[in-house]
């Protein structure tokens, strides 16, 4: 069966009317995704808009722990934002064009930016549980991706560029403030991997030689939907265990509770940088 790509647009519109409906004027300049473990950086929100996606028309329902489903519009350093709490995966039986809908309808408010974070397992030696890593580019080793499939002319070229798909802009902007509050960033690259189980020390070893950082099950199709959109895009990966085969000779057992527990640890860095950020975009505009 071939996907009928005006059924899929004519969802998403309807999705965007939705809220709409509930926000009225209010314009969101910034997306921020919030992934595993993450979902209380929305606090800092001031003036919160709280709708549960499972309200929203077509939106996908996430089955995964620690994603709340809920969209928070409101203020965060002063600027107007979105906040995603919880996403869908591919690895729960979605589809690709179903892991996206969610940043196309974003898409379609109008944000300038797409700022997402996630849980990942750490394959650089030097990285360890809390660590945050700023993704300057990716590998998608997820055996599908979000454009296959007829062109969609109303959304984005047929074949859009993914050179700088991680702002260079926004990941200085990420760097000058990290260092002014004294949060450690590293910089890497992101191999998305389709799960749900967590990858072997085989290919964590593959990943390694093939150049990346950190590894999780996430984000690459979103960011690939949110270049193509033309949204300028960045990642902040929050590393949630050492990857298969990393921990040493008394590694334990991955768990997701591991992951969600140290990502909560680390979550306070993550709504300082964040919100700082939200700062510097707001007086810069």
């Amino acid at each position: 069966m071939i996907f009928d790509e005006k059924i899929y647009y004519e969802n998403a519109t309807e999705a965007l009317q939705y809220i709409q409906g509930i926000i009225g004027h209010f314009k969101p300049k910034t997306a921020v995704v919030l992934g595993t473990g993450l979902g209380n950086v929305a606090n800092e929100v001031q003036d919160p808009i709280v709708i549960e996606t499972k309200d929203i028309p077509y939106w996908p329902h996430s089955t995964a722990p620690g994603h709340a489903g809920q969209l928070v519009f409101g203020g965060l350093g002063g600027r107007a934002v979105v906040i995603l709490k919880g996403r869908v995966h591919y690895y729960e039986g979605y589809t690709m064009k179903d892991v996206v809908f969610p940043t196309r309808v974003i898409g379609m408010l109008g944000v300038a930016q797409y700022v997402a974070t996630n849980s990942s397992g750490g394959i650089d030696a030097s990285l360890k549980p809390g660590d945050l890593v700023l993704v300057q580019d990716h590998i998608n080793f997820m055996g599908d991706g979000p454009l296959r499939g007829p062109s969609e002319p109303q959304w984005n070229t047929r074949f859009p560029d993914m050179t700088n798909a991680y702002s260079p802009r926004l990941i200085s902007i990420f760097e000058k403030l990290g260092a002014r509050l004294d949060i450690p960033l590293s910089k890497g690259i992101y191999i998305a991997f389709s799960g749900p189980s967590y990858e072997t020390p085989a290919e964590i070893k593959m990943a390694r030689l093939m150049g990346a950082s950190v590894v999780g099950m996430s984000t690459v199709p979103e960011i690939i939907v949110s270049n193509a959109m033309g949204i300028e895009s960045a990642v902040i990966s929050c590393v949630g265990n050492p990857a298969a085969g990393l921990g040493g000779a008394n590694s334990k057992m991955l768990t997701e509770a591991e992951v969600i527990a140290n990502s909560e640890a680390a979550s306070g860095n993550i709504a300082s940088i964040l919100s700082a950020v939200m700062k510097y975009l707001q007086e810069e505009a």
